[in-house]
């Protein structure tokens, strides 16, 4: 007789409840049960009345060779029940996901979910970073476009005042007499000739 440990819901819609029983594996999934072995309320907030499971008893269907279901094998590791079922299950999962790697495949839907939030939280850093690169360059474009037209009209201010002062410079009175006496010598000249 072929003896597995699963379990059986027994709650309502939304109100789910399950009881852990020792079945015979030929006998249909809500069948006749050998041995109630506890239950699991996925809703109950203790931690304590969540899972209720008479240990002995599953240790003795265990050692009779019954094998757990993977819910009920979960549910036993967390227990501290350790069975070889679990184990092997394990390690071929760890193989599984060694030979998955090898190809360079994801082992679950998980693992590529977390990939391609990898690849776009880097292509959004990128962007980001690109972005302040751009932003950079044209504050220093800014900067240095500012620097030119400051240079450029410190130099028009420049050449302006080199120009007043030069015009100044000829409008001086001591140029201005010069220009009077000029003439005036001229007049003397045109009055000797005259005379």
């Amino acid at each position: 007789m072929a003896v597995k440990i699963r379990m059986t819901r027994m709650g309502r819609r939304h109100r789910p409840f399950f009881r852990i029983n020792a079945v015979e594996s030929r006998n249909p999934r809500d069948g006749r049960i050998l041995e109630k072995l506890g239950h699991y309320d996925p809703l109950e907030k203790d931690q304590v009345k969540q899972l209720v499971l008479n240990t002995e008893r599953v240790k003795y269907w265990l050692d009779k060779g019954a094998v757990p279901s993977d819910t009920v094998s979960e549910i036993l590791l967390r227990q501290g029940i350790k069975t070889k079922y679990a184990e092997e299950k394990a390690a071929r999962r760890a193989k599984a996901r060694a030979q998955a790697r090898a190809k360079g495949r994801f082992f679950n839907k998980a693992e590529k979910i977390a990939a391609q939030k990898a690849a776009e939280k880097a292509k959004a850093d990128a962007e980001a970073k690109a972005k302040a690169e751009e932003e950079e360059s044209k504050k220093a474009e800014e900067q240095a476009k500012a620097k030119a037209e400051a240079e450029a009209k410190a130099k028009e201010e420049a050449e302006a005042k080199a120009t007043e002062e030069s015009t100044k410079a000829e409008e001086t009175p001591a140029a201005k007499p010069e220009q009077k006496e000029e003439p005036k010598q001229e007049e003397t000249k045109e009055e000797s000739k005259e005379q």
